[in-house]
């Protein structure tokens, strides 16, 4: 990916179990015993040992409690270890915290599901007259018609109070990929303009609202919505796989506009809790931070998005194929179901799962995101789910193609022959040039200038429904070089051009 990263990611995986009956299996029971619990860290710490990740810590809930937490390797580059209470960035896990928000707005009376945003942002449009029918539901399922391409606040270094509306007024200029209602198009923005409606109707900051009202009652204590309070309270820094070769800790923005979809901070013993309360019908402890039929409703998938995979709200549905031995025919329908959400980041991986059906839950957050093969952490999300139901780990598979795979050294071979068509014409610059452009570099120039602007603005950002200033600044050693290549392309042709009109110099 290259940014498709953040996108590719919050797809998650499909999966289709065989149609046939025969010879089925029933799905195994989450396992819960010790044993099980040091199979699971045993797996966690080859997976840190084999990929080089610098941290991550798991926390699993069963029946209303939390039965197992662990953490391995390190937070920063100081060595300071990871713990089950380090705040990480948590991505687009983010929004399941936001859908609680909102619940209790819906609870209160303030906001009302299927009435449309302009209702209580009266502002509110997008550069398409379709947008007046985008209701809160709409953005709630991830089914208003936004792409993420249209939109670039992940690319925003703003951590002001201000800027959670500045980025939604900010999108009146933003298009509709689809009639909103119509069909699933996954864009963090509708998470944004949500937590806006929360700020809005309840008259309190969103970040203060969360720390009212969800981080509290659920005694969430290392849960942050910015980042400077997430670095007061000793949050994990951030890795970045550079080059696909080695990890570095790297700084990415995490703008405080993004704090609804993707940028708040949070630990696994902090989202175990979250999972405790939304699987007992939204109370914890004594706190009732959801009414049970509340939590129904959010559970409750709207759109397809993929095979029988759906999305409730800030969730995704399916069947828990994890559960059932591989190779086993276990119809779909006898599969318990999983809601479950990942969260990619630019250095920051993320996961949240539950089944309903069982109570139970598990939480793992990594300090560090391979953008160029992001599978490689899903697939750890995937094995500690079938850990947890007694299952063997099976071998990741790296799906990516190869476009996001050497995204890097896709920028790197764009600034080299750019530097190298800079290096012909720069021959000609010399006062003592006796020679004309040759038609060929003149041709091939004028290509190659044409090639990297249509693949760095057009194709890549529709092919990864992105922005390239997120790819930019999110993924740095993309940037590194995609930067100076785009410059050339852009800077280049004006002089070249120029000297093109330039007569030569006889020699006599």
């Amino acid at each position: 990916m290259w940014s498709h990263c953040l996108l590719l990611c919050l797809l998650g995986f499909s999966f289709a179990a065989a149609p046939s009956p025969v010879a089925s299996a029933p799905a195994a029971e989450p396992a819960t015993s010790e044993q099980n619990h040091k199979t699971l860290d045993a797996f966690l710490q080859e997976q840190i040992d084999a990929l080089g990740i610098p941290g991550a810590a798991v926390a699993v809930v069963k029946d209303g409690k939390q039965v197992h937490s662990a953490a391995f390797g390190r937070a920063d580059d100081s060595g300071r270890p990871m713990t089950v209470r380090t705040p990480v960035l948590l991505a687009s896990t983010s929004k399941s915290l936001t859908a609680i928000a909102v619940m209790q707005q819906v609870e209160a009376g303030r906001l009302r599901l299927d009435e449309p945003v302009q209702t209580y942002l009266p502002w509110f449009t997008l550069d398409d007259s379709r947008s007046v029918s985008i209701t809160v539901r709409h953005l709630l399922h991830q089914a208003s018609g936004m792409a993420s391409r249209d939109t670039a606040f992940e690319a925003s270094l703003e951590q002001g109070p201000e800027a959670l509306e500045e980025s939604v007024w900010a999108l009146a200029d933003a298009p509709l990929a689809r009639t909103p209602g119509e069909t699933f198009h996954y864009a963090n923005a509708n998470y944004n303009i949500l937590g806006l409606l929360v700020q809005t109707v309840s008259g309190q900051p969103f970040g203060e609202y969360l720390e009212d009202h969800v981080f509290g009652p659920l005694d969430m204590a290392h849960s942050h919505p910015t980042r400077a309070a997430a670095r007061a309270g000793n949050a994990a820094a951030g890795y970045s796989r550079w080059f696909g070769s080695f990890w570095r800790q790297t700084d990415v923005p995490a703008p405080s506009s993004g704090m609804p979809s993707s940028t708040l901070y949070s630990s696994a013993e902090d989202l175990g809790r979250e999972l405790i309360a939304l699987l007992d019908g939204g109370r914890y402890g004594t706190a009732q931070v959801l009414r049970p039929g509340s939590v129904e409703t959010m559970f409750e998938p709207r759109v397809q998005v993929e095979g029988s995979k759906e999305y409730a709200m800030g969730w995704y549905t399916r069947p828990l194929v994890e559960s059932a031995s591989p190779g086993s025919a276990v119809p779909e329908e006898a599969l318990p179901r999983l809601l479950e959400h990942q969260g990619e980041w630019g250095n920051s991986h993320t996961y949240l799962g539950m089944v309903p059906s069982s109570g139970l839950g598990v939480a793992l957050v990594i300090n560090a995101n391979d953008a160029a093969a992001p599978s490689r952490l899903k697939a750890i999300d995937t094995n500690v789910l079938r850990i947890i139901h007694g299952q063997e780990p099976v071998p990741a598979v790296i799906y990516e193609d190869w476009l996001q795979r050497y995204s890097w050294a896709v920028a790197l071979a764009l600034l080299l022959a750019e530097l190298l068509s800079l290096w012909l014409g720069a021959r000609y610059l010399l006062p003592q040039r006796t020679a004309r452009f040759p038609a060929a570099y003149a041709v091939a120039a004028l290509g190659l200038d044409a090639f990297v602007l249509w693949l760095c603005l057009d194709y890549a950002p529709a092919r990864f429904d992105t922005h390239l200033l997120v790819v930019i600044r999110q993924f740095p050693d993309v940037g590194l070089f995609l930067v100076p290549a785009l410059a050339l392309a852009i800077l280049w042709p004006i002089p070249r051009t120029f000297l093109l009109r330039v007569p030569t110099r006889k020699v006599l």
